[in-house]
């Protein structure tokens, strides 16, 4: 199965739970699994090297980087960096009140500016089609 990473930060996810859901659904009816990195794994003070290893190893398998940024997080930063750098496809995320990063929109392929999970939904389906995901 094709797999998609989702880089959030551990502090915003719980606030996400609704969009993470919905993505996965979507992306599980086109054979894709969604990896979120904060779900699945736990690193202690100390592990930190351990954990980037982790997650540039994870991102490597990944067709695909969707980087949910309605909060700004310097990890999910560092993650869409190395997608860049490895040209992984990248979809910026980020809920319409809330600040836009222009380094997450300098790297990102395609951009979404949603207000609530359908409207996240109706604009991350067309960006599926033109990637052919």
């Amino acid at each position: 199965m094709k797999q998609a990473y989702l880089a959030i930060s551990l502090s915003n996810r719980p606030q996400f739970d609704e969009e993470i859901a919905a993505l996965k659904k979507v992306l599980e009816s086109r054979g894709i699994a969604l990896l979120v990195f904060v779900d699945n794994y736990h690193f202690d003070l100390g592990e930190e090297k351990a954990m980037m290893r982790q997650a540039f190893s994870d991102i490597d398998k990944c067709e695909l980087l969707l980087v949910e940024m309605s909060k700004k997080a310097v990890g999910a930063g560092i993650e869409t960096g190395y997608a860049f750098a490895k040209k992984i496809p990248i979809i910026y995320l980020k809920r319409q009140a809330q600040t836009y990063s222009t380094t997450t929109g300098g790297c990102a392929d395609f951009f979404i500016n949603y207000e609530g999970v359908p409207d996240l939904i109706n604009q991350f389906t067309p960006i599926l089609n033109a990637l052919k995901a």
